[in-house]
C-alpha cells in the first residue's frame, strides 16, 4: 500500500505504547499483513517495548506519556491518506485494509472501526460486547478499543486529539458525527480482557459509565481521570472506556 518511492502510503497504523511490550508481537503480526506504514509512539516504556517494536518492523517514535498526545505525534509523523489508532494489545481482523479503504469511500462517512470482541470467555464479557455493539452503531460511538479509523486530512482539519488525561476518543467520535457518519464494521478488533479481569466484569462497566456521565455533566477529565485510576500523565494502549 505504498505509493511512488515507497514514500506515500494509503494507510498508516498509529500505536500508542507504554510497557507493552509482550503484547507487541501480536498486534504487529497482523498490521504487517496489511503492507501499511506502522508507527509505534512510546511514551516513556521501560521494559523495552521501543526495540522490540523497532525489531518487529514497526517504525517507533517517542513523545510525552498520554494517549491522545502519543497518537497526536504519531498522527503528525505517518505518511498515509488514512489513519488508524491501534491500541497495542488489540488484533485487527484479517482483511482489515481493504475494509477501511471502501468504508470510507462511502458517501457520507467521515469515520469507522470495529466491532468489539473482548479475548476471554464469560457471559459477562459477551454482555459488554452486545453493550459495545448497540452503542457503536446505534449512537455512532465507537470507543478506542476498537481501531477508530478515518482520513488524515479529516484528522488534522478536526485538531486531532485534544489535549486530555481521559476520554480523548470519546471526544474526538462526537466531533465526528457532527461531520458525517461514523461506521461499526461487523468483523471484530479483538482486544485483551486484562482490564475486566484486573478490576471485574460488572466494576469495570460501573465506573465506565460513571465516567461516560461525568464527562457529559461538565466534570474535568483530569477529575475523571483520577476516578477512572489513571494517572494523568500516562498512556498507551490497553486501556480504553
Amino acid at each position: 500500500m505504498t505509493g511512488n518511492g515507497g514514500d506515500r502510503y494509503c494507510l498508516s497504523i498509529v500505536i500508542p505504547a507504554l510497557n507493552e511490550a509482550p503484547h507487541l508481537p501480536a498486534t504487529l503480526a497482523r498490521c504487517g499483513l496489511a503492507g501499511a506504514e506502522v508507527i509505534v509512539v512510546d511514551g516513556g516504556s521501560t521494559d523495552g517495548t521501543a526495540a522490540r517494536a523497532r525489531a518487529l518492523g514497526a517504525r517507533v517514535i517517542t513523545s510525552a506519556p498520554g494517549r491522545g498526545c502519543q497518537m497526536n505525534a504519531g498522527a503528525a509523523e505517518a505518511r498515509g491518506d488514512i489513519l488508524l489508532f491501534l491500541h497495542a494489545d488489540t488484533l485487527l481482523p484479517e482483511g482489515f485494509a481493504g475494509r477501511v479503504v471502501r468504508t470510507l469511500a462511502r458517501p457520507g462517512v467521515v469515520a469507522g472501526a470495529f466491532r468489539l470482541a473482548i479475548d476471554a470467555p464469560g457471559a459477562g464479557l459477551r454482555l459488554v460486547e452486545l453493550w459495545a455493539g448497540w452503542r457503536s452503531r446505534g449512537l455512532q460511538l465507537p470507543y478506542g478499543d476498537q481501531a477508530l479509523f478515518l482520513g488524515a486530512r479529516e484528522f488534522h482539519r478536526l485538531g486531532g486529539y485534544r489535549d486530555m488525561p481521559l476520554m480523548e476518543d470519546f471526544d474526538l467520535v462526537r466531533r465526528l458525527r457532527r461531520r458525517g457518519r461514523v461506521v461499526t464494521l461487523p468483523q471484530a478488533a479483538r482486544t485483551s480482557a486484562r482490564r475486566w479481569q484486573s478490576l471485574g466484569v460488572f466494576r469495570t462497566t460501573v465506573v465506565n459509565q460513571l465516567v461516560v456521565a461525568g464527562y457529559l455533566a461538565g466534570v474535568s477529565p483530569a477529575r475523571l481521570a483520577r476516578w477512572y485510576g489513571r494517572r494523568p500523565a500516562r498512556g498507551g494502549g490497553g486501556q480504553a472506556l
